[in-house]
């Protein structure tokens, strides 16, 4: 795994481009701690950086940036492709200079083109291509979004990066915050590609190339693998074969795919929640690997938090050289701190804690790890596919009249008392109704029932601040996620469907695939997701929904592959997910750093968010009336993440009369 940089200007700098391109890479060293390279054409005025982790060929053979054999291409690369020894075999007798996948990508597009070089790779991949005979500049990313790639205009210069410090670096780089991007972030805890927090920037979105044949020029960015485009397909011309038959056909699938992500030439292992999706990933390398898979688990004190007991019985039956690490709330609370430069852009997942502290565990050991990321998407695992077709079900035929009464009365109650009255109940009441906050779902219900559509109350379930525009001032929320729900609406034959693909196309990778690649690089450990191979995404969408959500089970096909490594009874338990007790803490250890944030003049000072909507929650939740984590947690995020940033500046709002301060600091 590695980091890249870049830019393309007409002009040159004061500075010399070389070193601008190290100080860029520099601030990338943590993706790539191995190796450093740099390459400036000073006819072009292009120029790329690189950081290097050693996965593959260790050799200086496999430095960056790498120029294929005629000398007409130039790449700095970031990911793996895992299918490169197939690729390297149908060169034939070509004379290789080391073993890396990268020079072997080089010489497949001398032989087939960019465009149809890049649909032969199996892997995750953001890169920039540089063709000398065309003088065109290419950047590509992976078909998932598995690896991130930013790109814009620094002044007069066309930038790319892999993350956005490096971007950061260049001295025509503005710090002025985007308040539409904002509003999309309080509105999902992240900001959904291809917008990004700073204005001029951008993110390539997943299965995307863009060119430029001009620093000047607008890029054209077209896809070249469409996630939307395959699931249609797959709708359209769904697999028929018997249960059996499936299921064989995925699990031959499947074994590839973790096959193919065990090839390294450094130590590797595997994160093991115990859960449906990790659990099957370690017990698929298991079975393939000479000797026990090292796998790594976190566990919490905090009730309804660890998962390390069920991931220690799945350790103990598969075999695995298994390593866990209980972490006190201080731990946790520790990491607070670092997430702001650690995400560069605002992002309030709050699973990203436990997701560094695993990954900072297994890098103690092992270079690579495997995860289970993609299955919940693919195979119908969030709660939320199953319990919004329950309610819509129950609701659609009730009278409106009935339904508002019902959710006026819900509204009605503090969830401070229902949860209170769960607490006494619990002993009567099935495990299944154990985890959560009870209160905070009532509540949740109660907005429900006043919707009118099941895509309506999907996206409600998506949401946290569900009226970003009054939040940040002077905002306008772009049509980004509810387009796309409305867009699949037209087409899917089931709203289960419209809910996993929306969440394809972006939850997973602005929201869970950022989660682990700049978690996993923060600590220079490469995480690689099997279960997201697009073979497998594509057979996927050929199932139909009955093989992925049966009697109320989800994920019932990629169940069935598990069972056949692990008995049942160690895996059917509620879902737990992987968070923290933000809730708890920010009542109790995090209460001053979160009245600091949040306090009049802190929320003011920019000019950029209304304070009163968010004081009066703060109030409501530090009370016990309410529990606005979530909310709570995405303006505190945000709040950390402008004090750490330093020098920034908003856009300019119609509304708001604003002193110009000049020439912005770089950052």
């Amino acid at each position: 795994m590695c980091g890249i940089a870049g830019f393309w200007q007409s002009k040159r700098a004061a500075e010399h481009p070389l070193e601008l391109l190290n100080r860029m890479g520099a601030a990338l060293a943590h993706r790539g701690p191995d190796d450093s390279g740099a390459f400036h054409d000073d006819a072009v005025g292009i120029g790329m950086a690189f950081r290097r982790l050693s996965i593959v060929d260790l050799s200086p053979q496999g430095h960056q940036p790498m120029f294929s054999a005629s000398g007409r291409f130039a790449m700095v690369f970031n990911g793996e492709v895992y299918n490169f020894e197939e690729l390297r075999a149908e060169h034939g007798s070509h004379q290789w200079r080391g073993h890396s996948d990268t020079e072997v990508m080089l010489e497949t597009f001398e032989r087939y083109g960019v465009e149809a070089a890049v649909q032969r790779f199996v892997g995750m991949f953001a890169f920039a291509l540089w063709d000398r005979q065309e003088r065109r500049l290419y950047l590509v990313r992976d078909r998932l979004g598995i690896k991130p790639l930013y790109y814009g205009r620094a002044g007069n210069a066309f930038v790319f990066a892999s993350e956005l410090k490096a971007v950061q670096q260049h001295p025509d780089f503005r710090a002025e915050i985007d308040r539409d991007a904002l509003a999309l972030y309080m509105r999902h805890n992240y900001v959904p590609s291809p917008h990004c927090i700073y204005r001029g920037l951008q993110k390539l979105q997943p299965g995307c190339m863009l060119t430029l044949d001009s620093p000047t020029n607008t890029p054209v960015v077209h896809r070249y693998w469409s996630g939307e485009d395959v699931a249609r397909r797959g709708q359209k011309s769904p697999l028929q074969a018997s249960d059996t038959d499936a299921v064989h056909r995925l699990h031959q699938l499947l074994l590839a795919a973790v096959r193919l992500r065990m090839i390294a030439d450094v130590p590797l292992g595997a994160f093991l929640s115990g859960g449906v999706d990790s659990s099957t990933i370690v017990a698929l390398m298991q079975a393939q690997s000479r000797r026990p898979v090292k796998t790594f688990t976190i566990g919490f004190h905090e009730q309804g938090y660890n998962e390390a007991v069920d991931a220690r019985k799945v350790a103990e039956h598969l075999h695995t050289d298994h390593t866990e690490l209980y972490l006190t709330s201080k731990d946790a609370l520790d990491v607070v701190p670092l997430l702001p430069r650690m995400y560069d852009e605002p992002f309030a997942d709050s699973s990203q804690i436990p997701t560094f502290l695993v990954s900072k565990l297994a890098r103690g050991s092992v270079t690579v790890s495997l995860s289970g990321d993609g299955g919940d998407e693919l195979f119908g695992g969030y709660n939320r596919y199953s319990l919004i077709r329950r309610i819509w079900n129950s609701t659609r035929f009730v009278p409106t009249p009935l339904l508002n009464a019902g959710s006026s009365l819900l509204h009605a109650i503090r969830p401070a008392s229902i949860d209170r009255a769960f607490r006494l109940l619990r002993p009567i009441l099935p495990k299944s109704l154990h985890h959560g906050a009870p209160g905070n779902k009532a509540q949740k219900l109660a907005t429900f029932l006043a919707l009118n559509s099941p895509q309506a109350l999907y996206y409600e379930a998506l949401s946290h601040w569900t009226n970003p525009e009054k939040l940040v001032t002077s905002s306008h929320e772009p049509n980004s996620v509810r387009g796309c729900i409305e867009n699949l609406s037209a087409g899917s034959t089931s709203i289960e469907e419209v809910m996993m693909l929306t969440d394809m196309l972006n939850y997973l990778p602005d929201d869970i695939l950022t989660k682990i690649d700049r978690a996993s690089m923060a600590v220079s450990l490469e995480a690689r997701v099997p279960l997201l191979d697009h073979r497998v995404v594509e057979f996927a969408w050929t199932l139909p929904l009955s093989l992925k959500i049966r009697n109320r089970e989800n994920k019932w096909i990629l169940r069935q592959i598990l069972y056949k490594y692990v008995p049942p009874v160690l895996i059917e338990r509620p879902k737990m997910g992987f968070g923290v007790p933000i809730d708890r803490w920010l009542r109790g250890p995090l209460r001053d750093w979160a009245e600091s944030l949040l306090s009049e003049q802190s929320l003011s000072e920019h000019s950029l968010l209304n304070s009163d909507s968010i004081r009066e929650k703060w109030h409501e939740h530090i009370s016990g009336h309410h529990n606005w984590q979530y909310l709570l947690w995405d303006v505190l995020v945000f709040q950390d993440w402008l004090r750490q940033q330093g020098s920034v500046r908003p856009t300019p709002a119609n509304c708001l009369k604003e002193i110009s301060v000049g020439k912005a600091e770089r950052l």
